[in-house]
């Protein structure tokens, strides 16, 4: 069971809607497992490795090398192993979280800081980055990446240190600035982000092979997960932001008087030189596995599955997910009303990746906690309405809460308990809220990383 908490939340407030919202979630998160999609397109015949639609030779003079980061990269990692098992020279990925069952034979795991860096995750991006310093051109790299990699694969450039880019990431991500915003700064302070790991590798002559889970919001889904495609973003790919990009974000979110002087100074006197790598040779290969828009589908065959008809409304919802959560407790309350843009009972989908503005210090929460909150804030003492708002890696934001779940009775049931959800909200504090209640969604870690989802159940008597 991939929801661990389950039965808690199907045992308290609208009780109808949670357990058929449940359902639909629980078959989600199993067929969104990134080790399936890995098994199918990799394959170990004598000495050839089989990545799809390409081969790779293995001769006894080969060394492999499995590198990465995400937050997906634990079940990554484990699925590359299953499949070359020996055959791998040595291994190193950074993850968020080790769980039980993460040990390993060939590859190493380390936690690592997200969403800010940390002291481990330098140590493990350097060691990385020594590895790579002593490759031949005989050797092959296989990478797995998923989203997190840009926060747990850091490695400040030279001058900065990790104190200032903790500072720096700790300001973008309290600017709500989007993903993109905050990578375009984040990527051209490293040594390693931004495309600079692969540039590394090419730099030896060696071959890379990445296997890539993209949390790019308004990208299709991946169809051919065998066939290698042009991808930007990551340590491993080129970099599709500029210099220009990075300080129009200092700009535009007035941080240049606020930001460490080590990155201010660089960012103002950074040449050409010091843009990162915008394009790679033939040795350089990418495999997207699933996109944020897989989730969605998804979701839709979970609920068709259990004969719940879906309507996909968004696979790239932004913006402050308080307010999101608001609208889509609207969508709902017109499906229940109007029967549009779909009749109830159904299940609504919305995927993307919404951000939180926090001024000053923040309680415990997430941006899928506090969605969830402001929709039940909108939703308040009507039956048969529920949304479970999750980060599909199963950690939204700084916690170790997949996210939340709400109903018509949310409010009326912290109003009882004492608690109030506007201030709560506003103090940033919405996993303590959701905690107390009950409603915390924990998942531990899912086996993917597509940004957030977020499904909602409309009874078929949620109109009258």
């Amino acid at each position: 069971m991939r929801i661990k908490n389950r039965e808690q939340l199907v045992s308290q407030g609208d009780i109808a809607a949670r357990t058929a919202l449940l359902q639909v979630v629980e078959s989600t998160l199993e067929a969104l497992d990134v080790s399936r999609v890995l098994r199918s397109i990799l394959a170990l015949r004598g000495d050839t490795l089989h990545v799809g639609e390409r081969q790779y030779r293995l001769g006894p003079s080969r060394r492999l090398f499995v590198v990465g980061a995400g937050k997906a990269g634990n079940a990554m990692a484990r699925a590359v192993e299953e499949v070359l098992r020996d055959r791998i020279t040595r291994g190193l990925v950074i993850v968020k979280r080790i769980e039980p069952g993460d040990a390993l034979r060939r590859i190493e795991l380390v936690e690592g800081g997200h969403p800010i860096p940390n002291a481990a995750g330098l140590a493990a991006s350097r060691r990385i980055l020594d590895l790579v310093d002593a490759a031949t051109p005989d050797d092959l790299f296989l990478a797995v990446i998923s989203g997190g990699s840009s926060a747990l694969m850091s490695c400040p450039r030279e001058g900065i240190s990790l104190e200032d880019k903790q500072r720096m990431t700790e300001m973008l991500l309290k600017s709500s600035g989007r993903i993109l915003e905050i990578n375009a700064v984040r990527r051209h302070i490293s040594a390693i982000n931004g495309g600079r790991l692969a540039q590394r590798i090419e730099a030896r002559g060696a071959e890379l092979v990445n296997l890539i889970i993209s949390d790019s919001v308004g990208k299709p889904p991946a169809i051919h997960p065998g066939a290698p495609t042009d991808f930007v973003g990551t340590p491993v790919a080129p970099d599709g932001t500029t210099l220009a990009s990075a300080r129009e974000v200092l700009d535009r979110y007035r941080l240049w008087d606020r930001a460490p002087r080590s990155i201010v100074e660089f960012l103002k006197q950074a040449g050409p030189a010091d843009e990162t790598p915008k394009g790679f040779g033939e040795r350089v290969r990418h495999f997207v596995l699933q996109r944020p828009g897989n989730a969605c589908e998804a979701a839709s065959r979970a609920g068709e599955a259990l004969g719940l008809p879906a309507c996909v409304l968004t696979t790239q919802l932004e913006g402050e997910s308080r307010h999101a959560g608001t609208f889509l407790a609207c969508v709902a309350k017109e499906v229940a009303l109007s029967r549009r843009p779909i009749a109830p009972p159904c299940i609504l989908i919305a995927g993307g990746e919404t951000t939180t503005r926090v001024d000053g210090q923040g309680g415990y929460g997430g941006p899928s906690q506090e969605l969830a909150l402001g929709f039940a804030l909108e939703v308040a003492d009507r039956a048969g309405l529920a949304i479970c708002a999750i980060d599909t890696d199963g950690t939204d934001g700084p916690t170790d809460l997949a996210g939340g779940i709400a109903d018509g009775h949310t409010v009326g049931r912290a109003r009882a308990a004492g608690l109030d959800v506007y201030r709560r909200l506003g103090e940033h504090d919405s996993g303590s809220l959701l905690v107390a209640l009950g409603d915390a969604v924990v998942t531990g870690n899912t086996g993917t990383n597509l940004c957030d989802l977020n499904l909602i159940y409309v009874s078929p008597d949620a109109g009258k």
